[in-house]
C-alpha cells in the first residue's frame, strides 16, 4: 500500500501565483468580482435553510425551522438593508418546511407532515398578500420543491425517510402538480424499476436498508428542470443515482447509477484524517467515494443537457440501523490491504467514515475495498446517458485550503462537503455557484464550456450554507446580478453583488 504525499500548491501548479487574503489567484481569468453587500440573521440552528426570491414584489422568502416552523418574509428592495416584514406560520399545514420556490407571483412550499412518514404537502401562497392559494397532498417528506421554467408545473422530491425504528419506510416519490389544471397532482414511485434492481446495483445504485425493496429504499432529494419544461432530473442521494423524468408523459424513464470515485490516483488524493495534526493529502488503492449528490442544476448546450451535481454524501443513521463505521473498527482483507494495521492508525485511514454496505466483495466478513460517503467534488454528467463528463477531483478541498477556510475536523467525514449548487448567466457566460457546507464557502466556476469548468473565486459565507440562489440582473432589485446564500447553522442570509 502506497501513500502519495502531495503539496497543496504543487497539485494545483500555482507555486508562482500571487493570492489575495481569501485564496483567489490574481492571474486566474476573473471576469468579475462578487462582494458581500448585506446580511441578516434570522435565528439560530435551522433558521435559514432555503430561500426564494419574487422579483414582482421584491420579497425574499426564507425557511425558518429554528423555533416555530415558519417562512420569514423579507423586503429586499434594498439588499444592503434587508428587513423582515412578515411571517407565514406552518402550524396549520404540518411540520417542518423544507424548501421554497417562486414563479409568476406564486410561492410554493414543501412541508412535511408532523409524522414525517405520512404524506406531506405542497402549499401555494400569493407572494403579494401571502394568502393561501392551494394545498396539495404529495408524497412523504417533500424535501425539495421547484417550478418548471414555464411556471406550469410544480415538482416535489419526496424523500420518504424511514422511522427511527425502521418499522415504517414510505415510498420515495416525485410529485408533479399541474398549475393550469387546478393543481391536479400525480405522484410517481419507482415500482417500474424493481425488476431491474440487480442490474442497476451492479452499476452503482444503492438499495440497502433493512428488508429493502427498491420502491421504499429510493430517496429523491433535489430536482432540476430543462429550459423547455419537458424533462426533469432528480438526485437520489442515498442511492447514488439520478432519475430522469418525462414531464409530458409524467413518467420516470431512466435511473442513472453514478458509480464510484477512485481515491487511488494523485488527482483524487484527499486528507482522510482529522487526527494527523495537519492537512496532508494521500491517495490509497481500493479506497473509493460514493458520489451521492445533493443539489443538481442543468445547463443545456448544443442539444446536450449537462447536469452539475454537488457530491455531498449522506449516511443512513437511525436508532434501528446505522451503516457507517470507521476504518479502524473494520477487519481488512490482508491481500488487498497488506499494511492493514498501519492504515488503521488514526493519522492515516483509521478515522475515515465508510459504509458497511459495500466492500466485502467475496462475502467472507472482511473488507476488500472501502467506500466513503460523498465525492468531495462537483461533477458534470450527460443528462441523456448518465455518463460522467467532468469531476473537480480534489480541487474543491484544495481551493478551500488556499482560501484559509478548510475545516480539518471534517477530513474524516466528507471534507468540504459540497451541498448546494445553482447556475446563472452573466453577460454571455455561464457560472456555477457551489456551496460548501463544512468550509462555509461559495466557490464560483465558469462553466460556459460545461465540459471544462474553470475556477473563478471563493466567497466566505455563513455557517453551513444550505441554499444558493442566483438572481439575474434583469430580476435583481439592484439591477446587477446577485447571489443569495442562506446558512442553516447560524441563521444568516448573505447577499453578494457585482
Amino acid at each position: 500500500m502506497k501513500k502519495i504525499a502531495i503539496s497543496v500548491l504543487a497539485v494545483l501548479g500555482l507555486l508562482s501565483c500571487q493570492k489575495d487574503e481569501v485564496g483567489n489567484f490574481q492571474n486566474d481569468p476573473q471576469v468579475f468580482e462578487f462582494k458581500e453587500i448585506g446580511n441578516i440573521t434570522l435565528g439560530g440552528l435551522g433558521a435559514a435553510e432555503i430561500s426564494a426570491f419574487d422579483p414582482l414584489s421584491k420579497k425574499l422568502f426564507v425557511v425558518n425551522n429554528s423555533d416555530v416552523n415558519r417562512i420569514d418574509v423579507l423586503d429586499l428592495t434594498n439588499p444592503t438593508s434587508p428587513k423582515i416584514i412578515s411571517k407565514i406560520m406552518m402550524e396549520p399545514y404540518g411540520g417542518y418546511v423544507n424548501s421554497l420556490a417562486v414563479s409568476n407571483g406564486k410561492l410554493a412550499a414543501a412541508i412535511e407532515a408532523k409524522v414525517k412518514q405520512s404524506p406531506g404537502k405542497c402549499v401555494v401562497f400569493n407572494t403579494s398578500d401571502l394568502t393561501e392559494i392551494k394545498q396539495i397532498t404529495v408524497g412523504a417528506l417533500p424535501d425539495m420543491v421547484t417550478f418548471s421554467p414555464d411556471g406550469n408545473l410544480i415538482l416535489t422530491a419526496n424523500e420518504g425517510e424511514p422511522s427511527e425504528d425502521y418499522l415504517t419506510d414510505p415510498e420515495g416519490s416525485i410529485s408533479i402538480i399541474n398549475v393550469a389544471a387546478g393543481y391536479s397532482v400525480k405522484t410517481l414511485n419507482f415500482a417500474g424499476f424493481e425488476s431491474y434492481a440487480a442490474i442497476l446495483k451492479k452499476k452503482g445504485l444503492r438499495v440497502f436498508g433493512p428488508k429493502a425493496t427498491l420502491v421504499k429504499d429510493i430517496e429523491p432529494e433535489y430536482i432540476t428542470v430543462s429550459d423547455d419544461s419537458k424533462t426533469a432530473w432528480v438526485t437520489l442521494q442515498e442511492n447514488n443515482a439520478i432519475a430522469k423524468v418525462d414531464l409530458n408523459l409524467q413518467a420516470i424513464t431512466d435511473v442513472f447509477p453514478l458509480g464510484f470515485k477512485d481515491y487511488g490516483t494523485g488527482n483524487n488524493a484527499f486528507d482522510f484524517s482529522d487526527k494527523d495534526s495537519k492537512v496532508g493529502f494521500g491517495a490509497y488503492a481500493r479506497v473509493k467515494g460514493i458520489y451521492m449528490p445533493d443539489a443538481i442544476a442543468v445547463l443545456e448546450k448544443e442539444g446536450v443537457p449537462y447536469l452539475f451535481t454537488a457530491n455531498e454524501g449522506d449516511a443512513r443513521e437511525y436508532t434501528a440501523y446505522a451503516e457507517v463505521k470507521r476504518v479502524k473498527d473494520l477487519t481488512l482483507d490482508y491481500a488487498n490491504f497488506p499494511m492493514g494495521s498501519s492504515l488503521k492508525a488514526d493519522a492515516v485511514l483509521g478515522r475515515l467514515n465508510v459504509t458497511t454496505t459495500l466492500g466485502d466483495s467475496d462475502g467472507d466478513g472482511d473488507f476488500d475495498e472501502l467506500y466513503s460517503l460523498g465525492a468531495r467534488s462537483m461533477s458534470v454528467w450527460n443528462g441523456l446517458t448518465g455518463v460522467q463528463i467532468y469531476d473537480t477531483q480534489n480541487e474543491v478541498d484544495q481551493r478551500s485550503i488556499l482560501a484559509g477556510l478548510y475545516d480539518d475536523a471534517r477530513s474524516d467525514d466528507k471534507g468540504s462537503e459540497p451541498e448546494g449548487i445553482t447556475i446563472g448567466k452573466i453577460g454571455n457566460r455561464n457560472y456555477a455557484f457551489l456551496g460548501c457546507e463544512r468550509t462555509d464557502a461559495l466557490q464560483i466556476y465558469d462553466v460556459t464550456n460545461p465540459r471544462y469548468p474553470s475556477f473563478i473565486m471563493t466567497l466566505k459565507t455563513g455557517d453551513a450554507p444550505e441554499g444558493v440562489l442566483f438572481i439575474s440582473a434583469e430580476k435583481s432589485p439592484t439591477g446587477k446580478p446577485m447571489i443569495i446564500v442562506s446558512s442553516e447553522n447560524d441563521g444568516q442570509v448573505k447577499f453578494y453583488s457585482l
